[in-house]
């Protein structure tokens, strides 16, 4: 893994491996001391990604008719929580030629419908599990019981989004690729999409979207019923998925600095894709016939708080609303749904809900 990297953002950045990826490891190293009697210090496993990763195998125990050890994750570059986590398997034999995968101590479980696994069963996704089966395939067809866990999974699970999910009690192991890429998009777009399934599988057909907790804690002092899932900068990628799941409604709270974007058509808000914040002000205010001097003003502010201060302070603030419902209209467009009901709050850390 010290020689698989990815460019972002211009940085070279190293990849990592999933929790899957230890699990799976782990499982066919046990296997192997079960069926060999020999302490296994490394191992080699396939990801589905195509990547054969060499893993180093940790804390080794075993005795006639039963095996543990861990792998510990390695997420590269990437901020993830559970980086350093030490993920352990232990096996066992059992009769006939079956294999039971589970999860143990520190290993959420699901509570909530439409996830990929039954209400009860332990949170370790398709594709783990097929890694783990194939892999022990490798070494033996008997039978086995297989428990995956991880000590410090119930401290580190209340850390993720696994909660929102409807996965209690630990982290879950996952990983469709096997790999990790260091601050993938679609990752966290993954995580949306979840989330987004989540409250559409309780029957709720009205969701709520911003862009971060700041959005989230205005959403509640406003009293929006329902609920909500953050989105970051994907404003258009959560848009069509909430529209062609099935929802009836869309609401969305952000602070100014991002939907002054949205108002003028940006769906993606990273300053780094896009920074048209100025550009929005001075393109209502010349649609509300501000004077030249003002345009001046605002293009050259630096921030959308002091850009709303100039505003305010010439008495141009009925293009607040203008923002807003260009905000609606270009969502409209975008969905191509002009009837589709969209309400759209903007606020600012001064000013509070923008009207």
């Amino acid at each position: 893994m010290r020689d698989l990297y990815v460019i972002k953002e211009g940085k070279r950045l190293r990849c990592g491996y999933t929790t899957g990826s230890c699990a799976a490891a782990a499982a066919k190293a046990g296997v192997i001391m079960l069926v060999t009697g020999k302490v296994v210090d490394s191992v080699s496993i396939d990801t589905p990604s195509g990547v054969k990763l060499d893993l180093k195998i940790e804390k080794t125990q075993f005795s006639t008719g039963q095996a543990s050890c861990c792998v510990v994750k390695d997420a590269g570059d990437d901020p993830d929580v559970t980086d350093g986590m030490e993920i352990y398997a232990r096996v066992s034999r059992r009769e006939g030629g079956n294999l039971n995968i589970d999860g143990g101590e520190g290993i959420g479980r699901i509570t909530r419908a439409g996830l990929s696994g039954k209400i009860g069963e332990a949170a370790i996704n398709p594709a783990p599990r097929r890694m783990i089966a194939n892999e022990i395939r490798k070494v033996s067809q008997d039978g086995f019981d297989v428990l995956i866990y991880a000590p410090e999974g119930a401290e580190i699970g209340a850390h993720t989004f696994n909660k929102n999910l409807g996965i209690e009690g630990g982290i879950s192991i996952i990983g469709t690729s096997g790999i990790v890429e260091p601050m993938s998009d679609k990752a966290l777009l993954k995580t949306i999409y979840m989330e987004t399934d989540a409250i559409y599988n309780e029957g709720l057909r009205e969701i709520i979207l911003f862009p971060g907790n700041y959005g989230e804690k205005m959403a509640h002092k406003l009293g929006l019923p329902g609920k909500g899932v953050k989105i970051a900068n994907f404003v258009g990628d959560s848009l069509l998925y909430c529209y062609n799941k099935g929802f009836k409604k869309i609401t969305l709270v952000g602070h100014i600095g991002k939907f002054s974007k949205l108002s003028v058509g940006a769906f993606n808000t990273h300053s780094k894709i896009c920074d048209v914040r100025m550009e929005a002000f001075v393109y209502y205010l010349a649609l509300a016939r501000a004077p030249y001097e003002l345009l001046e003003r605002v293009r050259k502010c630096v921030t959308t708080e002091e850009a709303l201060d100039i505003v305010y302070e010439a008495g141009f603030t009925s293009i607040l609303g203008d923002m807003r419902q260009g905000c609606i209209d270009r969502i409209k467009r975008y969905i191509k749904d002009d009837g589709y009901d969209i309400e759209v709050y903007i606020y600012s850390m001064k000013y509070g809900v923008l009207k």
